[in-house]
């Protein structure tokens, strides 16, 4: 059991699912990146991905967490194996801003757009319906998600934090 209120940092590529209400996740240094929340509020079972490319390289682990499209379907099968159950999930994003914006950048070096659109294509493919986000733009966030409450907090450079 985790000691009270503690903080784990969920970083680059990574993803992490948790049942233990004194547990935090947190997403630091979100640009380009996505933070990806999973909560089921009856089992009480939680995830958060850390996605940092839209789509699986060759290659790459199936279920990668690296990447924004099996990133997806890998958290929502931990969410599942964890006892989650997918018509029971709220899921929220938050990233996938414009960190390289300077005149005459070609789009597709804006991974923070290619992100976002590879996010919703994955929650269509998959069935998941998204209850809120907050992506794009050109500020960097952070993002809390608080496993005994299932809370999910963004706090973006120079704005107070608040709950979407």
């Amino acid at each position: 059991m985790a000691p009270p209120d503690e903080a784990l940092a969920v970083g680059l590529g990574e993803a992490r699912v948790s049942c233990e209400p004194g547990e935090i996740l947190v997403a630091y240094g979100l640009g380009s990146c996505l933070a990806i929340c999973m909560v089921d509020p009856v089992a009480r079972v939680s995830g958060l991905l850390h996605a940092v490319l839209p789509k699986r390289a060759n290659g790459a682990e199936a279920l990668s967490p690296k990447y924004v499209d099996s990133g997806i379907a890998g958290l929502l099968a931990r969410m599942a194996g964890a006892g989650a159950e997918r018509k029971r999930l709220v899921v929220r994003m938050a990233g996938g801003a414009s960190m390289l914006t300077a005149p005459g950048l070609k789009p597709l070096l804006n991974i923070g757009d290619r992100n976002i659109i590879a996010a919703r294509a994955a929650f269509a493919a998959l069935g998941l319906k998204v209850a809120a986000e907050d992506v794009g733009g050109t500020t960097g966030r952070l993002v809390r998600l608080y496993i005994a409450t299932g809370r999910v907090t963004v706090y973006k450079m120079g704005s107070p934090e608040r709950e979407f």
